[in-house]
């Protein structure tokens, strides 16, 4: 079997966090901690809620597409300027910036309009394009020598945050009387974040270096094949999550399934996805066994979707776990990006490029979904559409984890900065 490693690696170099305080380092895990427990959460809360906004807002079929679809449209468009962001204001400051336009936004959702819902969802969306981009170079800055303990810690409370939201969301609604009062409560949660970041960015502020910061072009890597390939990994996962997290609970809820019991088993769906995360990195981590990590996560995808093309909403608990474990992937991919790279300029390249195009090939996903299930009154077809995503997505992970030796383009020429870091 080909070797499992991905990237070529790097000349041993001093770790980017050495020397920095033992306080930075500790504020640094918990900012991680109050990040992740924000990046999925008013996505999937907003899931959740979807029967019930378009019932009590009186909005169309083509919003009810549009509004899932702000995500990964607002990942892709906001994500693709992190680059520059993070170069004139520096990683720390960017992701500041871009926690407060996450509070501010989740909190317009609460106002009871369409026209809040969905100006709120772009404005918060936008501020999580940006930390989506910036975290792995935070973590690749901080905590060089920890790459996948980190990025697993990110990753677990990302999912957990998303899980408990999904829970609790619709009872919340309920206490609160509408589901937009319930929508704007999660801003809440992402205020806690911003406080929680804020010594970080001040740290940063304080002890910025005088020397310009090293700037790589992050689309040049697109003519790399591993430019290439995480690209296309990142893609074929996010249009599968993203086509999930939007329309599972809203599936389940038009198959009879009550809204509460739809929220448990979206919740149960994110619950499995953090164990199967982890156990992810764990065995990708071993040698020569990155490859059937992906595989183990794409058969997962390809079984959860075949079941709900196929099984009754009363099979709903396993198609949920099947997804979950499914979803485990997304950390392997965010190890890859985090590391690579010979310094924090050329993971947050990578990361630009591999975030900004695959999250709009992705919007394909939960906008095309809306849509045929809009014109065909039936979720055959999205579905039939999303089994042949996820059988291409093992086909992928297989081309994804041949051994690299150096990025080339398609002529056989190097393009671009050198990229490494992944050792397996």
């Amino acid at each position: 079997m080909a070797s499992s490693t991905a990237l070529p690696a790097l000349p041993q170099t001093a770790p980017p966090g050495t020397g920095r305080p033992r306080g930075v380092i500790v504020a640094g895990v918990v900012a991680i901690v109050l990040i992740g427990l924000n990046l999925r959460a008013g996505i999937s809360g907003a899931s959740a809620l979807f029967h019930d906004l378009q019932q009590v807002l009186g909005y169309g079929p083509f919003v009810a597409a549009i509004v899932p679809s702000i995500p990964t449209l607002c990942f892709a468009v906001a994500g693709a300027a992190t680059s520059w962001l993070t170069r004139r204001l520096g990683v720390e400051k960017a992701i500041l910036l871009s926690l407060v336009m996450l509070a501010g936004g989740l909190l317009l959702r609460g106002v009871p309009s369409t026209g809040m819902l969905v100006a709120g969802t772009v404005v918060g969306m936008s501020g999580l394009a940006v930390c989506n981009v910036a975290m792995p170079s935070f973590i690749r800055e901080y905590f060089a020598d920890r790459t996948s303990l980190m990025t697993g810690l990110y990753t677990m409370t990302m999912t957990s945050g998303a899980t408990v939201i999904s829970v609790l969301i619709v009872p919340m609604a309920q206490q609160l009387g509408s589901p937009s009062a319930g929508l704007g409560a999660i801003g809440i949660l992402a205020l806690t974040a911003c406080l929680g970041f804020l010594p970080i960015a001040l740290h940063a502020h304080r002890h910025a270096p005088a020397r310009k910061a090293t700037h790589v072009s992050p689309w040049p890597l697109l003519r790399t094949r591993t430019g290439i390939m995480i690209t296309a990994g990142f893609t074929l996962q996010a249009l599968l999550a993203y086509s999930v997290l939007s329309w599972f609970p809203y599936m389940l809820a038009t198959e009879g399934v009550s809204a509460s019991q739809s929220g448990l088993m979206f919740g149960l769906m994110q619950l499995v996805s953090v164990p199967a995360g982890m156990t992810l990195i764990a065995i990708g981590a071993r040698p020569r066994m990155l490859r059937p990590a992906f595989y183990l996560a794409s058969a997962a995808t390809l079984l959860g979707v075949g079941g709900m093309l196929l099984l009754p909403a009363g099979m709903a608990p396993l198609t949920a776990v099947l997804l979950g474990v499914g979803l485990g992937i997304f950390p392997l991919i965010m190890v890859m990006i985090s590391r690579a790279g010979r310094n924090t300029a050329e993971t947050t390249a990578l990361s630009t490029v591999a975030q900004s195009a695959g999250y709009l090939l992705a919007t394909i996903g939960p906008f095309g979904m809306g849509l045929l299930h809009g014109a065909t009154g039936s979720w055959t077809l999205p579905l039939v559409l999303l089994l042949a995503v996820a059988a291409g997505q093992v086909v992928v992970g297989h081309l994804l984890t041949v051994r690299i030796t150096k990025p080339r383009a398609a002529g056989g020429r190097p393009v671009g900065p050198p990229l490494g870091g992944v050792q397996r």
